[in-house]
């Protein structure tokens, strides 16, 4: 004899449906979850290595200044050679794109120095505002977006950092002279343009955006060469990141409540790419055209850690280090959560 079925609970099959579809959805999630992790996770993974090589005395403090100079002054060069050489010119070169960046981070730098200046002086304002509106778009952003984005994405990033490198920093170094009068203003540009030649990286962003409007490509050897230092550029200088955080820190005794520098760190995380995000979609509303791929690339580069480098110009012109390290060490430490999050809501 047959076996009779039991008789299900009415709306049970709609019940299970949905289930099923609840769990299918939960797992699409992960699996993007996981996938944006198994890409980012690596590069912050780098810097943490050079950061713990650093604190146990693994890497001597001595070889960092070699570690610094070889990925400043042969390998990032090398990279950002090859990406503007492989760049259509009108990507390097994009008045919508410069405009969106430019406004923002004058924005950045305006807002800080309102917030801190009466507390800590024009100086330490200055490079806070400095800190706040310049990503580590070299050492971290070009690297990690083009494995993100793809290629096509190095054009926006390259362009930033350009701007960051020429303009924002030098009206940050120009600010913190305000004063010493006008004499410490004058003195202040000329040596921020005096670094910004003998600074190889906007020199190799020149030469790979002309190579790239003249359609040049280098010899076969020439060309192998470039390209295997390009190679070691992004986990040499991932890794030299976390050493430069390290020591930094090691370097630092003064005592820095974390209200001075918790919040410009956010400010860098969370109010920089939002700032981005609005500038774009403001810009598109007003009929100029912005590819998908160009507002991505602009609001992650936005959302990266403040830049690594500007603990040396804060050294050099004799602002508070141990603050300005501090934001670049929490915006670095939170960036993994906040950067990867950034990539799930826009990709």
């Amino acid at each position: 004899m047959p076996v009779p079925m039991a008789r299900l609970p009415a709306g049970s099959c709609r019940l299970g449906v949905s289930a099923v579809a609840t769990c299918a959805i939960g797992t699409v999630k992960i699996g993007r979850v996981l996938s944006i992790l198994a890409v980012t996770f690596p590069f912050f993974a780098l810097v943490l290595c050079g950061y713990v090589a650093t604190r146990r005395g693994a890497l001597p403090l001595v070889a960092i200044p070699g570690l610094n100079t070889f990925v400043l002054y042969f390998a990032l060069p090398c990279m950002l050679y090859r990406f503007g050489a492989q760049t259509p010119i009108g990507q390097l070169l994009d008045p919508v794109v410069a405009s969106v960046y430019l406004v923002c981070g004058l924005l950045m730098v305006a807002g800080t120095i309102a917030t801190t200046h009466q507390r800590w002086g024009w100086n330490d304002a200055a490079f806070g505002a400095l800190v706040a509106a310049f990503p580590n778009s070299g050492f971290m952003g070009v690297p990690l977006l083009v494995a993100l984005l793809g290629a096509a994405s190095a054009g926006p990033v390259i362009l930033t950092m350009a701007i960051d490198m020429v303009i924002t920093s030098s009206l940050c170094i120009a600010l913190s002279r305000l004063g010493q009068g006008e004499k410490g203003v004058v003195q202040a540009l000329r040596n921020a343009l005096k670094g910004m030649l003998t600074n190889p990286m906007p020199w190799s962003i020149a030469l790979g955006a002309l190579a790239s409007a003249l359609a040049f490509e280098l010899p076969g050897p020439i060309d192998q060469t470039v390209a295997m230092l390009a190679g070691a550029a992004s986990p040499v200088a991932l890794f030299t990141i976390g050493a430069v955080l390290a020591r930094s820190q090691l370097n630092q005794h003064e005592q820095v409540a974390p209200r001075h520098y918790v919040p410009i760190a956010l400010a860098k995380l969370l109010l920089h790419p939002f700032l981005i995000w609005l500038a774009c979609q403001a810009v598109m509303a007003a009929g100029w055209e912005m590819s998908a791929l160009t507002v991505t690339a602009l609001v992650l580069v936005a959302a990266l850690p403040s830049a690594s480098n500007v603990s040396l110009l804060t050294e050099r012109f004799g602002a508070h280090g141990g603050r300005v390290a501090r934001i670049i060490l929490v915006s670095t430490a939170l960036a993994f959560l906040t950067f990867s999050a950034a990539v799930a809501l826009l990709l």
